[in-house]
């Protein structure tokens, strides 16, 4: 019997290491580095099923001409919202990873999906966390068709994919793969090993069959994907489906995509019935009292290929700690600081003594920086205690010398403005328009002080 080899990996970079350290020396982060069991090595024919990661079964040298630049068609899925996220739908053999918190839906979407484009071509729901009667239970509570929908309880790869060999899927699900393992890797299943040779076969499997797989991936308490960092890089796309438990709205956004946009956003609803599809995000957000309230202003950001209108409160208090807080919730809060410090130097408005707080309201993540000047002007509203005007809408970049420096797409996030009712706008000198909207009056400013003034 072949002795077992071991090698120590960092979880975090994938790094391999001949002993165990406090340290990753690669990505220097502390308490990543793990144990995991190598599969003993044998040798692979030449005509093996498994050669080549990729899949690919020719393997000649080929010049970039010689490649066929003919697109590769896309599978609808039923929700806009998704196939917006996947950049236009599902690419045959690709391995799509999507992550969230528990509860957020990512099993009720999935089966969402399934069921309806189980009437269309052949599917194959794979569970490992839950019996098929818990799946044929919620598929009825939701009033899903259950007639055609292919179910597995499995958890061991090899069997997946010999089943799937007979099936000829054209798209499944494997739920989750933090609970499938290798028969070839001694260790539990949900470790570094198990789950980044799960991945690996599964995605091999993916690409040389031409099936869509859909994987189900548990998440971190500090919301990132669970296990080896390498298993974000042999996927083909990687979402993130979020959502607050006091809400019923979920934002499912794309980190990492091989053919679309990454940054995109898909906004859905939590409802008896399952997930239901937002077409107008803006207005969710945008639920707003009649009476004129400090601190509060509308800015246009852009998520992935279209504009979003979010609400931005801010509340500026004086302080009785040594050191005044700073909370932030939806933004960034090194990016606060400096503004705070640019507000300062060139605004002339001094803020050490304050406590500052800050929300995106809607539970929205706010990565633009086209909210600076939004945020600055909300801030300058709640310390001077003088509301803004319920019409106004504003974006844009600030620089630390005090400039409002342009951001993309200003045309398009007027337009979007102008569709709600908005009547005035604050934009970057850059972003004027050659003609504003109907209706709208838009506020060219060059430096701080001029936004400031125009208040």
């Amino acid at each position: 019997m072949a002795k077992s080899k071991t090698a120590f990996v960092c979880g975090e970079c994938g790094a391999e290491f001949p002993r165990w350290q406090g340290q990753c020396s690669e990505c220097k982060e502390w308490n990543t580095i793990t144990e995991i069991r190598l599969a003993p090595a044998t040798a692979v024919s030449r005509n093996s099923r498994f050669v080549g990661y990729a899949g690919a079964q020719d393997n000649k040298v080929q010049t970039l001409d010689e490649i066929s630049l003919s697109e590769i068609p896309r599978l609808n899925s039923g929700f806009k919202e998704l196939d917006r996220v996947l950049g236009g739908g599902m690419v045959s053999g690709s391995a799509i990873l999507i992550g969230g918190n528990p509860g957020a839906g990512k099993s009720t979407l999935l089966l969402q999906v399934m069921c309806g484009l189980a009437g269309r071509m052949k599917t194959l729901y794979v569970t490992g966390e839950e019996s098929l009667q818990q799946v044929a239970m919620r598929a009825q509570r939701l009033g899903l068709p259950r007639d055609q929908l292919r179910m597995l309880s499995e958890t061991s790869v090899e069997q997946i994919c010999h089943v799937a060999r007979e099936e000829r899927p054209a798209v499944m699900v494997i739920d989750s793969i933090q609970v499938m393992h290798v028969a070839e890797v001694q260790s539990a299943p949900g470790s570094v090993s198990q789950v980044r040779e799960a991945a690996a076969q599964l995605t091999r499997f993916a690409k040389q069959q031409g099936v869509v797989i859909l994987m189900v991936g548990h998440v971190t308490k500090d919301g990132a994907l669970a296990g080896p960092k390498v298993l974000e890089h042999c996927i083909d796309c990687s979402i993130l489906l979020d959502g607050a438990s006091d809400s019923r709205f979920r934002t499912l956004r794309s980190h990492k995509n091989r053919f679309g946009a990454v940054n995109e956003l898909g906004v859905f609803a939590m409802t008896e019935t399952g997930m239901k599809e937002v077409s107008n995000p803006s207005a969710i957000f945008l639920n707003r009292g009649e009476e004129q309230t400090t601190g509060s202003v509308v800015m246009v950001i852009w998520e992935g290929t279209r504009p979003l209108l979010v609400e931005l409160q801010a509340l500026v208090d004086y302080s009785q700690l040594a050191n005044p807080r700073r909370v932030t919730l939806g933004l960034e809060h090194n990016r606060l600081a400096m503004l705070l410090a640019v507000l300062h130097r060139h605004g002339g408005l001094q803020m050490a003594d304050q406590d500052v707080f800050v929300n995106v309201v809607g539970g929205v993540r706010v990565e633009d920086t086209s909210a600076d000047l939004a945020l600055l002007l909300a801030l300058v509203s709640s310390f001077r205690d003088k509301a803004l005007p319920q019409e106004l809408v504003v974006f844009g970049e600030v620089g630390l010398s005090g400039e409002i420096r342009p951001v993309p797409s200003g045309q398009e996030r007027l337009m979007e403005a102008a569709k709600h009712g908005f009547t005035r706008a604050i934009v970057p000198w850059a972003n004027r328009p050659k003609q504003a909207p109907d209706g709208m009056e838009v506020i060219a400013v060059k430096k701080l002080d001029e936004a400031l003034e125009a208040l």
